[in-house]
């Protein structure tokens, strides 16, 4: 008989106790610790932070990567804020009227907090050139000049007429005025000619006459036309003294604001452009109603604002900004992150102006730092590419979402580009990482990848800073504080989380939810502080809040709906476990497995992948066991048998090799008749050498084949076989360490197949002796027998059948398998 005593885990490796009294030697309560400041077990990714943030170089932007729930938002957010404090506050930024061409309005900077001065100085300016442009026209000098040159016009006008109605009167006729205009009426003895009259003169005096009449109305036009001239004239003379009040007027008011912005050359030319359009458009100045330029469809008068021209769009002001800034943007859609041009409708016409160019998170943050998290940027229709288009080139144009791709193009704003200088942290996790490691662009412009790790080493230093970060919750959220007890558990807990019982989890969202949810117990049970006892009752609670599937798998089972044995030994029949994840939750339950052997070339035949539902990961282990069995069985023979290995009972997809030592087993058992102990469940990967390797989930498996045992009866004799590797990573409940301390179950670590064959069936593996054979009776022995039989039933020809492998073989024409007689 094999004993199994060398291979039982011992109960203080099944799991890492948090013994108090030495590893928290350093408080009594969770009140004796100061909160945590920073992150804890993030040492690569802190130094990846302070060395990105540091980078000035273009393209040095931050991916800061990390599965959900370790931590990575909250302290970017911290220590981002925590360095914008000593960087310096941005300069403001305003849109100011291209008077040279409104549809392309100017950018202006200013330092911080200038920006709403400039604004202000702007609305009073107008106040001021509202007052004193109508007032320079009040004086009896404008009057004076102005009724001067009308005069000299009439005067020029009334010589005019005077010459024209002499020449007439020399030439006998007659100067009229009419409705239609000035007539020449011929005279004879100082009396109108009548037509009749005109009738009865001679063709020559005819003739004559209508000479006369046609130089005089000749000259009409000339002087008429002169007179045009010189009114013309009149108004622009009129104008130009105008405008000359107004510059006398306006000049003075502008020159003082030039004075003061005289170190931004930009703004200076600004308001000269102003001071001319001012001098040009005084008028608007002087009437109290307002005149409007024109606008489509008859926008009406009042609801045009003639000074809006003169107004400031302060666009960014950083006046209250300490340091650089940081913006958090929640929901970077297009117009959020890179700001807007809007319209207003009017009549059913669509207008706009400078005013309203409207910022976004990408202004807002130039100069400082903008923090977004990937996977909004991404589902954000235009949001990734314009983001790149930004980074890469430096500066922010403004342009409406999807503006390029209009079939028809439509006049609009296009405000002058914003050069920019702005770090951006973008926060996601790995699987978004490696989508965008393909884009090249990515690659350029996020050059540091700040990396969180989901677990860190459990050392005396990290558990001191474990315990803070509870006080930081506590202190926090106004909480129960932990005594020495309630920490452990936090702690055990934290070790079962990374799967590891040398160290801690750093999924602090799953760790903050316990600590919130033993408080509530503690609170409930009037408890000073939170203790051991809360915090298991929590995890239970926790537990049992998610674990309705896993239940009803196990009434299944107990059912005998899904087949589980736990007592006996049959051929070709082993309890595997496999692992279930619902959401959040994980949990292992046990599976049967089962193989058939019997004679043909069709080698090892999975039926989960012939009705494809084997994973690549699945396949790749019955490949790998099939070189072990050919290693061991044919080095001498073909490997002339067929093998048929399925997890019952399962309808879903199979992947992982997690349970290949066991299909192995159970194809070994089948071979060579031996049965195996149904009391023992097998998880572990096995290599072509027939050693034995780690797996994930072990904790959960062995808690689920061990509650089915629980369930139907503890006989002393169940257990579970792991790989040798996997005993570090066991934190198992309290209920299997009581179990296996009372040897009424039991946890074995192997290292190979022929260890696990021992242990499942009782019966030496075999090992090759001199003369080339294995030890009799031993299993494989009895497998080489079996399969020397199978070769002896076999012609050299013969087909098998079935699928090899997933390649067809040939049935032959009589059907069947030949025998030998």
């Amino acid at each position: 008989m094999v004993s199994a005593e060398k291979f039982r885990i011992p109960v203080e490796k099944l799991k890492k106790v948090c013994n108090f009294e030495d590893e928290l030697d350093f408080c009594k309560t969770s009140l004796d610790v100061p909160p945590l400041d920073g992150v804890i077990g993030q040492e690569r990714a802190v130094r990846a932070m302070h060395f990105g943030m540091s980078m000035d170089a273009i393209g040095y932007n931050l991916f800061v990567v990390g599965p959900p729930g370790t931590g990575k938002t909250n302290y970017v957010e911290a220590i981002v804020s925590q360095i914008a404090k000593n960087g310096d506050v941005p300069a403001d930024w305003c849109y100011l009227n291209n008077f040279n061409d409104r549809g392309k309005p100017l950018a202006v900077s200013l330092p911080a907090g200038q920006g709403l001065c400039f604004q202000k100085d702007l609305e009073e300016l107008i106040a001021d050139l509202k007052a004193a442009i109508p007032k320079s026209f009040e004086g009896s000098d404008y009057e004076r000049q102005k009724d001067n040159i009308i005069q000299s016009i009439q005067q020029k006008m009334e010589m005019s007429f005077r010459a024209i109605n002499q020449e007439a009167t020399e030439a006998e006729f007659k100067l009229e005025q009419t409705p239609k205009g000035f007539i020449f009426i011929p005279l004879r003895d100082g009396k109108s000619l009548s037509s009749e009259e005109y009738g009865k003169l001679s063709g020559q005096e005819r003739r004559e006459t209508d000479e006369k009449g046609r130089k005089l109305s000749k000259r009409m036009d000339e002087t008429l036309h002169e007179g045009r001239i010189l009114e013309k004239r009149a108004k622009e003379q009129i104008d130009e003294l105008e405008k000359q009040i107004a510059l006398y007027a306006a000049g003075p008011l502008i020159d003082k604001l030039k004075e003061e912005y005289r170190e931004f050359p930009k703004i200076v030319e600004y308001l000269e452009s102003v001071l001319k359009d001012v001098t040009k458009n005084h008028n608007i100045f002087k009437t109290t109603g307002s005149v409007p330029d024109p606008m489509p469809f008859f926008v009406p008068q009042e609801e045009v604002d003639p000074f809006g021209k003169y107004k400031v769009n302060l666009f960014v002001n950083n006046e209250k900004s300490e340091g650089a800034p940081v913006v958090i943007e929640p929901n970077p859609s297009y117009y959020n992150l890179f700001g807007k041009i809007e319209y207003k409708s009017q009549m059913l016409a669509l207008s706009t102006d400078f005013m309203m160019v409207k910022s976004g998170a990408i202004h807002q943050a130039n100069g400082g730092y903008l923090i977004l998290q990937v996977k909004d940027v991404l589902t954000e229709p235009f949001a990734w590419e314009t983001l790149k288009k930004v980074l890469k080139y430096r500066q922010a144009v403004m342009e409406n979402m999807g503006g390029q791709y209009n079939f028809v193009p439509t006049a609009t704003l296009r405000p002058e580009p914003i050069p920019l200088n702005v770090k951006v942290v973008l926060i996601g996790s790995p699987l978004y990482y490696l989508i965008l490691t393909t884009d090249e662009d990515f690659q350029k412009l996020f050059k540091v990848k700040v990396d969180f790790d989901i677990e860190m080493p459990r050392t005396p230093e990290n558990l001191r800073q474990y315990v803070s970060f509870i006080k930081s919750l506590c202190q926090r959220g106004n909480l129960k504080h932990f005594n020495k007890a309630g920490l452990a558990r936090v702690i055990e807990y934290g070790s079962r989380l990374a799967g590891q019982q040398d160290k801690l989890s750093t999924r602090f969202n799953e760790v903050t939810e316990i600590v919130y949810e033993a408080n509530t117990i503690a609170q409930t049970e009037g408890s000073e502080y939170v203790e051991a006892a809360h915090v298991d009752k929590a995890i239970k609670e926790r537990k049992y809040r998610s674990n309705k599937l896993e239940e009803k798998i196990q009434e299944q089972i107990l059912q005998r709906k899904i087949l589980i044995d736990i007592e006996g030994a049959i051929v070709g029949q082993v309890n595997g476990l496999v692992v279930l994840q619902l959401g959040g939750y994980i949990f292992g339950h046990p599976t049967r497995i089962t193989a058939r052997t019997y004679i043909g070339r069709g080698g090892v035949i999975n039926i989960e992948r012939e009705t494809d539902l084997s994973g690549n990961i699945h396949s790749k282990g019955i490949l790998t066991l099939s070189g072990y069995l050919g290693g061991k069985l044919a080095q001498e023979k073909p490997l002339g048998l067929t093998a048929q290995v399925t997890f019952e009972q399962t309808y879903s997809g199979v992947d992982g090799d997690s349970a290949s030592s066991a299909e192995l087993y159970a194809i070994l058992s089948s071979l060579s008749g031996v049965p195996l102990k149904q009391s023992l469940a097998v998880t572990g990967s096995v290599n072509q050498h027939g050693e034995i390797q780690p797996i994930g989930g072990v904790t959960e498996k062995i808690e689920g084949f061990f509650d089915i045992c629980a369930a139907k009866g503890l006989t002393g004799e169940q257990g579970v076989l792991i790989p040798a590797q996997n005993v570090d990573n066991l934190m198992l409940k309290d209920e299997v360490l009581d179990a296996v301390r009372e040897k009424r179950f039991h946890i074995y670590a192997v290292k190979t197949i022929e260890e696990g064959l021992e242990l499942l069936s009782g019966v030496p593996a075999g090992e090759i002796g001199k003369d080339g054979k294995y030890a009799r009776d031993s299993i494989f022995y009895l497998a080489d027998q079996k399969l020397r039989e199978f070769n002896r039933g076999l012609v050299p020809e013969t087909q098998y059948f079935g699928r090899k492998m997933g390649r067809k073989a040939v049935l032959p024409r009589h059907g069947g398998i030949k025998r030998k007689r």
